[in-house]
């Protein structure tokens, strides 16, 4: 089973940067599909990227385009989410989440293993 820790997040003023890193271990197959969600308290949790280790970044979502860039260590065992010009409307908590082999979807339900969150909030 695959685990999954969030790390990174805090507070910043906008048009500040924060990098979030999901470290995964535990098994960890050789392709796996992670997506990066947000969730502001009574709203869904909102997909904001996808990516798949072997065939690389497959997703970002329009609030996030040309803002945020997922990337991967050397050692293949933390994935960055670089978050650069937040804005007040990214303030939210946010979660990676994984499923083996291939992507599927967007949705909470194609994923199988999720962190705990790490809470980034963007002050005006």
């Amino acid at each position: 089973q695959m685990q999954l820790h969030e790390s990174g997040g805090g507070s910043v003023q906008a048009g500040g940067s924060l990098r979030l890193t999901c470290s995964v271990s535990g098994t960890v197959g050789d392709t796996y599909c992670m997506g990066w969600f947000r969730q502001v308290p009574g709203k869904e949790r909102e997909h904001v990227a996808r990516w798949h280790n072997v065939a690389g970044v497959m997703f970002y979502a329009d609030t996030v385009k040309g803002r945020f860039t997922i990337a991967q260590n050397s050692t293949k065992t933390n994935v960055y989410l670089q978050m650069n010009n937040l804005k007040p409307e990214d303030t939210a908590m946010y979660y990676c989440a994984t499923r083996d082999y291939f992507c599927i979807g967007s949705r909470e339900t194609d994923f199988n293993y999720w962190g705990q969150g790490t809470q980034v909030t963007v002050s005006s």
